[in-house]
């Protein structure tokens, strides 16, 4: 079993930042892909940043040039920075990991979220 375990939520005004954390555990030899997705009330999960093994990144339209996706291999751990926040970033955020978790088998596993609320 993969466990991700994402930490760093909160609340925060209009134009603050905040870091979200995932840090991967359990049985697998490798992190592929992470990425982070989020979910506002009413409105289906989307993606909002993904980071690839060799370091490629992609991002949503709505958050290219305020987050930036990283990770840390040698600690399992991936982080979104998110700056400039906006009232429309306010959503649950869900960190995803495809590993593998032998020679020939890959799974895709999700984290529980972290609520992030942007408000003055």
């Amino acid at each position: 079993q993969v466990q991700l375990v994402e930490s760093g939520g909160g609340l925060v005004q209009p134009g603050g930042s905040l870091m979200l954390s995932c840090a991967a555990s359990g049985s697998f030899s490798r992190i592929n892909a992470m990425g982070w997705y989020r979910q506002a009330p009413g409105k289906q999960r989307e993606l909002v940043a993904a980071i690839g093994s060799g370091g490629s990144t992609n991002y949503a339209d709505s958050v290219k040039g305020r987050f930036t996706i990283s990770r840390v291999n040698a600690k399992n751990t991936g982080y979104l920075q998110m700056d400039v926040l906006k009232p429309d970033d306010t959503a649950v955020y869900y960190c995803n990991a495809d590993v593998s978790t032998g020679p020939y088998t890959r799974g895709n596993y999700w984290g529980q979220g972290t609520q992030v609320t942007v408000s003055s």
